[in-house]
């Protein structure tokens, strides 16, 4: 599509620049103009759509994405739909009977919260499921796994968070995590992350941020996540490595963000707590912090020297109030307004309270959240009310407080922790469990879209403008964006298209 002038006609354009567009003219890679159609400028237009009536809006950004994770979800064993212990068991002997003998068996999603016996495999069924492969299983959150007896060695069993059940937490999990992913040829992980990439842009995604670090992904994972190119949505790349500013530069990484942890996750009752879990026990029951307040100064120090975006993984209330603190010390180091130009980043961000929202404000920290986490496991019934209580997993996900003070919101989905469903993310915010926290669909859809593209500093993407990018998306409907997103039911993509590049096309080539 480069250079040629395309005019899309007789649609429902999405755009501030005229609310009665229905028509937008691209040239190459660059909205040339928009409005009504009878007004359309027809000199020099190479091809000419007709949408008969398609609403076209900008394209989708999410802002949390484990690509190679995701794909193996997508082609191998998604365990998201189990409800028992033996179900989990027959999954697993069923895909592994597919595999070689000696391939090993890669599984996530399950949930044991919401099993009525909740009682999990133990390393000695897996390793009969398995017929002999090891076997590695994350959770649903990706801070705990269920793991075979092959995948328990003597680092595993030294490492913090280690179970002899096979339940494995905190740097036994990573360690583990490290070994299943690193057992993957070179071959399977472009093909996983191809089709993660794919299946994201046939749901209106144009880009998306690839949160790596060690313990998540290791650096030819994430380096290969970057490198797909034209035919894909732009991958940004979020490198979480204490101190790492100067790699993740030398990485092709936008930030030292994404998912360097300051805590873990509810689920796997690791996100750091002031206030102790329900149903814990013992040393564990606040969950764990992985950084000190100077290990997150000195990384954001690290990050403003070096000209790049920082960022943590922090969910629970203490690991916010740590990172937050950080901030502050670099703050006295380098100059409030230095961190503010930097626009920094904290993934999740689930449990604060005003004071926290203070400092994301002071600092200008952007707030990348997922709202299907409350949509999941929130309210008065869910996951987070058996682990917090009420009243805490009420508060938590103040997406509505966030925005009432600007924040700047970026939505994602931390797939495959949830699913790739942009406008399922914008429905979540919008009928949060509290009903205080709530935004509109406005507020949603810009989160989804515009959000996405500050987050990683890009300011001229995310909205149809004269002059601006040409990345939209052409949808089979004729209804408005608010109208969607009061029903229950998604559009379907007819094209996806990134700076005037197709990468998603169900109708005739553009």
């Amino acid at each position: 599509m480069s250079r040629m002038r395309t005019l899309f006609r007789d649609g429902r354009v999405h755009t501030p620049a005229d609310p009665s567009a229905t028509a937008m003219l691209v040239d190459g890679d660059t909205i040339a103009w928009l409005g009504p159609t009878g007004d359309a400028p027809t000199g020099g237009v190479d091809r000419v759509v007709d949408l008969d009536g398609a609403l076209v809006t900008p394209a989708f950004v999410d802002a949390h994405v484990h690509t190679t994770a995701t794909g193996f979800t997508l082609r191998g064993l998604n365990l998201a739909g189990t409800t028992s212990r033996l179900q989990v068991l027959d999954a697993v002997a069923a895909h592994a009977a597919t595999l070689p003998a000696d391939a090993i068996v890669i599984g996530h999603g399950w949930d044991e919260s919401g099993w009525r016996d909740q009682r999990t495999p133990t390393a000695a069924e897996l390793d009969r499921a398995g017929g002999g492969r090891a076997v590695y299983l994350s959770r649903a959150c990706v801070h705990a796994a269920l793991v075979s007896s092959a995948l328990l060695t003597d680092a595993v069993q030294a490492a913090a968070g280690y179970d002899g059940s096979g339940w494995l937490r905190r740097d036994a999990h990573h360690l583990v995590r490290e070994v299943a992913f690193g057992s993957v040829t070179h071959a399977q992980i472009l093909d996983a992350q191809r089709a993660a990439l794919t299946h994201a842009a046939s749901l209106g995604i144009a880009s998306i941020h690839e949160c790596g670090g060690p313990g998540t992904s290791g650096e030819a994972d994430f380096v290969a996540a970057l490198g797909h190119g034209a035919g894909y949505p732009q991958v940004y790349g979020l490198w979480g490595e204490v101190n790492g500013a100067g790699k993740a530069k030398q990485l092709g990484a936008v930030g030292a963000a994404g998912d360097l942890y300051a805590d873990g996750a509810l689920g796997a009752r690791t996100a750091h707590l002031r206030g102790a879990y329900l149903d814990g026990s013992g040393a564990d029951e606040h969950g764990h912090g992985y950084l000190s307040v100077e290990q997150v100064t000195e990384h954001v120090v690290d990050c403003v020297r070096h000209g790049m975006q920082g960022g943590f993984h922090a969910i629970g209330d203490q690991a916010i109030s740590t990172v937050v603190d950080g901030f502050k010390g670099a703050a006295k180091r380098v100059g409030i307004d230095r961190i503010r130009a930097g626009r920094h980043r904290i993934e999740h961000v689930e449990l604060l309270d005003k004071t926290l929202i203070a400092g994301l404000v002071d600092f200008g920290i952007v707030a990348s959240v997922q709202p299907a986490f409350d949509r999941l496991w929130g309210g008065e019934h869910g996951m987070y009310a058996a682990r917090l209580g009420k009243a805490r997993s009420l508060a938590s996900n103040p997406i509505g407080a966030l925005a009432g003070v600007g924040v700047l919101l970026a939505f994602g989905s931390d797939s495959p922790v949830t699913d790739l469903d942009p406008w399922g993310t914008c429905r979540a915010a919008m009928r949060h469990h509290n009903a205080v926290q709530r935004i509109g669909a406005k507020a949603a859809f810009a989160a989804h879209t515009r959000g996405g593209w500050r987050a990683v500093g890009v300011d001229d993407e995310g909205v149809l403008n004269p002059g601006w990018s040409a990345t939209f998306t052409v949808w089979d409907t004729t209804e408005e964006i608010s109208e969607v997103l009061h029903t229950e039911t998604n559009p379907q993509a007819r094209v996806t298209v990134l700076r005037g590049r197709p990468i998603h096309n169900r109708q005739e080539p553009l």
